[in-house]
C-alpha cells in the first residue's frame, strides 16, 4: 500500500511539472510574440541579384518575376554573373527604416537569403554573397540593422527554406517532382541530400543571421518544400537557443511556427494568431515592366480589411537595383503614413470585434487564388481590388472602432450598432476636433459621413464609447 502511495505520489509530481511546463512554454510563447500582435503592419522587402535585371533576361521581358532562374532554367554559372554589375550606391538604410517609420510600420521583414541562394549579407560560410561577389562589397543588413534601433522597428530576415537554386542538395516536389529544383545543373535529384543543406548552409547561414546583428524580431521561413518535421523541429530549436525571443513563421514547415502566414490574400484562413503578405504591385522584386499598382485608398481598405480579422498586414516592396525605392512605392508609403497618422489609434494593439464587418464581405469574391493558379510562386494576387462603400470594426481598451470604407452616402448606417444592440455614450471621429451629431434607432446607428478632401483616403475611423465602459 505504501509502495502504491508513493507511485501515485510520484506520477502526480511528474504530472503537475509536465502542466507547469506546458503553461510557461504557453506563456512565453505569448510574452515573445506581443510586440508582433500589437504592431499590425509591416514592411516586406524583396531585393537580390534579380532586382539588377529588373524583369529582362538577354534583351527580353523574362517568365516568373524574381523566380526567373528557374523559369528560364538559366545555368548557376551564368546567373551569379549578374552580381558583376550589382552595385547598389543609392542604398540607403536610413531612408528606407525612415519611409517605413513614416507610414506606421512597426517591423521589417527583407529577403536574406532567397530561391536563387545568393546572400545578401555577409555569409562568412558561403561565398556567394553580396560582400564577395558583387563591386559594392557592403553588408546592408548591418546598416539595416542600426537604423531599425533608431526607428525603433523590428529588424526580420526572410530565408528560404526548401528551395536555393545554387545548391546541390535541394529537392523539391511541387507541383511535381523536381517541380522547384534547379534540374538543368543539378539532374539528379534522387541522389540530393536535404539533410547535408541543411547542415552546410541553412544552420551556419542562420547562426550568422541571429549573432551578426543584433536582436532579430522574426525569422521568416519560405517554401519548406520536403523539410521534415524532425528537420523542422531541429531548426525551430536552433534558432531558440541562438534568441529565444525570436518570433518563427509557420513556413518553418510541419505545422509548427507562432503564426500562420496567407499570401496574396485577405482572407483569414488561421486559427489563431495569421499574417497577410501582399504586394503593392504585381511582383514582390523590382520589374520594370509592373505598370499595375494598388491605390493608397486599395492598400488602406487592404490593412483595415486584415486587422479588423485578428491579422498583421506585411506589405511589400521591391527596391530597384541600385538600392531605392521605386517612386510609386514611395508615394504609396507616404499616403498611408497620413492616413495612420489620424487613425493608427483604431489598427495598432487592436483586435477583431465580435462582427468583422457589414456590407461587402472580403473572401467570397476573391477570384483568381493561388490555389487556381498554375504559377503560384510568382504572380499570384489574389486580393480584392474592389472599391465599393463598407464597414469593418475593430475594438480595444473597451472601445468599438467603426472604419467606414469608401462612403458615397452623407450618412452611414451601422446595423450592427442599433438601438438594443449597444448603448452608446459616445462616438468621435479620429483625426476631427468637431462634435459629432449622431442618431440611434432600433434600425442602424446613424453616422454622419465626411467627404474626402485633397487626395485625402476616404476610409473614415469613429471611435464609439459604449454606456457604462470606458
Amino acid at each position: 500500500m505504501k509502495t502504491k502511495k508513493i507511485l501515485l505520489s510520484c506520477f502526480l509530481l511528474l504530472a503537475c511539472s509536465a502542466w507547469s511546463f506546458a503553461q510557461r512554454e504557453r506563456t512565453n510563447a505569448s510574452d515573445k510574440m506581443a510586440w508582433w500582435c500589437s504592431s499590425k503592419f509591416g514592411l516586406f522587402i524583396h531585393w537580390g541579384l534579380y532586382s539588377q535585371t529588373a524583369g529582362d533576361w538577354n534583351g527580353r521581358p523574362t517568365r516568373g518575376g524574381e523566380h526567373f532562374m528557374l523559369y528560364e532554367r538559366i545555368p548557376l554559372r551564368e546567373y551569379a554573373q549578374i552580381a558583376e554589375d550589382f552595385n547598389p550606391i543609392g542604398f540607403d538604410a536610413d531612408a528606407w527604416v525612415r519611409a517605413a517609420k513614416g507610414a506606421g510600420m512597426k517591423y521589417i521583414v527583407i529577403t536574406a537569403k532567397h530561391h536563387d541562394g545568393f546572400a545578401m549579407f555577409d555569409s562568412p560560410s558561403s561565398d556567394y554573397t553580396i560582400v564577395k561577389r558583387t563591386p559594392w562589397q557592403r553588408d546592408p543588413m548591418r546598416d539595416l540593422s542600426e537604423a531599425c534601433k533608431r526607428y525603433d522597428l523590428k529588424l526580420c530576415f526572410y530565408y528560404s527554406l526548401g528551395r536555393d537554386w545554387a545548391d546541390p542538395d535541394v529537392p523539391t516536389n511541387w507541383p511535381s517532382k523536381a517541380g522547384r529544383s534547379n534540374s538543368w545543373d543539378y539532374p539528379n535529384e534522387d541522389g540530393k541530400d536535404l539533410a547535408k543543406y541543411i547542415e552546410r548552409k541553412v544552420k551556419p547561414q542562420l547562426r550568422e543571421l541571429l549573432t551578426q546583428y543584433g536582436p532579430v524580431g522574426l525569422i521568416w521561413f519560405d517554401t519548406p518544400e520536403l523539410v521534415t518535421k524532425a528537420q523542422s523541429t531541429e531548426i525551430q530549436k536552433f534558432i531558440a537557443d541562438l534568441q529565444p525571443d525570436c518570433i518563427i513563421n509557420s513556413r518553418i514547415g510541419n505545422h509548427l511556427g507562432d503564426y500562420e502566414v496567407i499570401e496574396q490574400s485577405l482572407m483569414n484562413k488561421a486559427k489563431g494568431e495569421w499574417e497577410a503578405c501582399i504586394t503593392m504591385s504585381r511582383n514582390w522584386g523590382f520589374n520594370r515592366h509592373d505598370t499595375v499598382w494598388k491605390s493608397p485608398e486599395i492598400l488602406v481598405r487592404n490593412l483595415v480589411e486584415v486587422v479588423s480579422k485578428g491579422g498583421n498586414l506585411l506589405l511589400n516592396i521591391g527596391p530597384k537595383g541600385d538600392g531605392t525605392f521605386p517612386a510609386e512605392s514611395i508615394a504609396r508609403l507616404q499616403s498611408i503614413g497620413k492616413w495612420m497618422s489620424l487613425n493608427s489609434e483604431a489598427i495598432y494593439g487592436s483586435s477583431a470585434w465580435k462582427i468583422q464587418g457589414e456590407g461587402n464581405l472580403v473572401g467570397a469574391e476573391e477570384k483568381g487564388t493561388a490555389d487556381e493558379q498554375t504559377i503560384k510562386d510568382a504572380v499570384n494576387d489574389a486580393t480584392s481590388q474592389a472599391v465599393v462603400p463598407d464597414i469593418r470594426f475593430t475594438t480595444k481598451d473597451g472601445f468599438i472602432y467603426v472604419f467606414v470604407r469608401s462612403p458615397n452616402t452623407d450618412v452611414t448606417m451601422v446595423k450592427n450598432l442599433a438601438a438594443g444592440k449597444a448603448k452608446i455614450a459616445e462616438i468621435t471621429l479620429l483625426g476631427s476636433k468637431k462634435k459629432m451629431k449622431w442618431k440611434q434607432d432600433t434600425t442602424a446607428l446613424q453616422l454622419p459621413t465626411p467627404s474626402a478632401t485633397d487626395g485625402e483616403i476616404p476610409v473614415y475611423v469613429y471611435k464609439v464609447a459604449l454606456a457604462g465602459e470606458s
